[in-house]
């Protein structure tokens, strides 16, 4: 295997991961919201640790990752227009 391709399948391994995290956070958040909204801080504090746990190892992964590069715009065009007859 290349350097390049294995490069390539860390990335995407992390990537991955990182996706991964993102659901796992947002069903967490998810849980959270209910649980403050049923009254039951307690248990919504609870929450808040492995909540945190998620965010610094999703930002940890995200900062050894290369930026992607932004996407193209269209080129712009312009439109003719008629004139308006009276």
């Amino acid at each position: 295997m290349t350097a390049s391709r294995k490069d390539a399948d860390e990335i995407d391994a992390k990537r991955a991961r990182i996706a991964e995290i993102d659901t796992a956070l947002a069903q967490l958040r998810a849980q959270y919201d209910l649980l403050m909204n049923a009254f039951k801080f307690d248990a919504a504090r609870a929450l808040v640790v492995p909540i945190e746990a998620a965010e610094r190892e999703r930002q940890a992964l995200a900062e050894t990752l290369p930026t992607l590069p932004e996407p193209r715009s269209p080129p712009s065009y312009s439109v003719a227009r008629s004139r308006r007859r009276r």
